[in-house]
């Protein structure tokens, strides 16, 4: 497996190899020892699976307290994946990542707790899966807007579907930062 490490500390990029032949094609998504060695956390507690027509956006969404790490992959399709950081006092805050996932590559995005995370469809259909590190708790999730300028993520799609929850996000700069995870040096 191939790991790059990314313009935001912490966020990584995993290129498993994917075997092909005129069956199909088989990969392998999760080994312990393996992901543990890339500094990814051998404890997951909740997995989750999105199917998307071409045009959704989902996200930009972060849970605090209680943050979830995830590890993120495409099964179907194919995704422009984004990582905000949104950790008070880290000297990424802010900035953003963004990487096409796809079941052609095979590639796979960790995002630590303290990072928002969100995807757009970029082909027909995606189906997308997520690993995360704690499960889903609404009443901590706190959504950015997708388009924050203060952001400027450059997405593919200039008007993508957004769900209402979406449409209704908040920029990062109006977000209390009680709502917010903390950096921790060396997290």
């Amino acid at each position: 497996m191939i790991e790059e490490r990314t313009a935001l500390p912490g966020v990584l990029l995993l290129k498993p190899p994917v075997f092909r032949d005129e069956r199909g094609f088989f990969r392998e998504t999760w080994r312990a020892e393996r992901y543990a060695a890339a500094g990814i956390p051998d404890r997951f507690v909740q997995d989750n699976v999105s199917l998307s027509t071409r045009g959704v956006l989902r996200g930009l969404h972060f849970q605090e307290p209680h943050p979830q790490g995830k590890l993120v992959s495409v099964l179907r399709g194919e995704v422009w994946d984004v990582a905000v950081d949104v950790r008070v006092g880290s000297p990424t805050f802010g900035r953003w990542t963004g990487y096409t996932l796809s079941d052609e590559n095979g590639w796979q995005l960790w995002v630590p707790a303290g990072f928002a995370h969100g995807f757009v469809v970029t082909s027909g259909e995606a189906l997308f899966a997520y690993k995360c590190t704690d499960v889903y708790r609404p009443e901590t999730e706190s959504t950015l807007l997708w388009n924050d300028p203060d952001l400027a993520i450059e997405w593919p799609r200039a008007a993508p579907l957004v769900s209402a929850k979406d449409k209704g996000g908040a920029r990062l700069r109006d977000l209390s930062p009680e709502r917010l995870p903390r950096f921790r040096e060396g997290a």
